[in-house]
């Protein structure tokens, strides 16, 4: 995988905070990624955990709509809850996503970085649009951190 999987993941990611209007690729647009494809890694580990590409919009979905009404802001227009997509990509990768890239190296190492790095990355943050969106789709984050690890293991890819 290494260097070309990467790049891929972040095409992919930069093309769905652009689909959302993103200015700034974030986390949720690299777990929307992984949840996007159809085999592999990202698929196997995410499946078990309820996590297809559809569950995964509904619960950023979720995540949105309870960030407004924590605000106090009721939306009953449903279209509003649509994210509007930019003609432009994202100027650059946004805090979250660099805070999930720089976990995903440490544990890849010199070896290559692949999808489970990636959702390792996702699962270790304690704040923010993701781990609202995990808590929100019922994920059990200490049994799919448990599985990903496992499978870094069983390849040799964590020391």
């Amino acid at each position: 995988m290494g260097r070309t999987y990467v790049d891929s993941v972040l095409v992919r990611a930069a093309e769905e905070a652009r689909g959302r209007g993103a200015r700034l690729t974030e986390a949720e647009h690299l777990l929307l990624a992984l949840a996007a494809e159809a085999e592999g890694d990202a698929p196997d580990l995410l499946s078990p955990a309820g996590l297809d590409r559809r569950a995964v919009e509904r619960a950023l979905a979720r995540e949105f709509e309870d960030g407004l009404a924590a605000a106090g802001v009721s939306v009953a227009d449903r279209e509003l809850l649509e994210p509007r997509g930019s003609a432009r990509n994202p100027s650059d990768m946004g805090e979250s996503g660099r805070r999930v890239l720089e976990v995903a190296m440490t544990l890849a190492r010199k070896r290559d970085l692949g999808p489970a790095h990636i959702l390792l990355g996702l699962l270790e943050l304690k704040v923010g649009t993701v781990p609202r969106a995990f808590a929100l789709a019922g994920v059990d984050v200490d049994d799919l951190k448990a599985r990903t690890l496992a499978v870094l293991d069983e390849r040799g890819k964590t020391d």
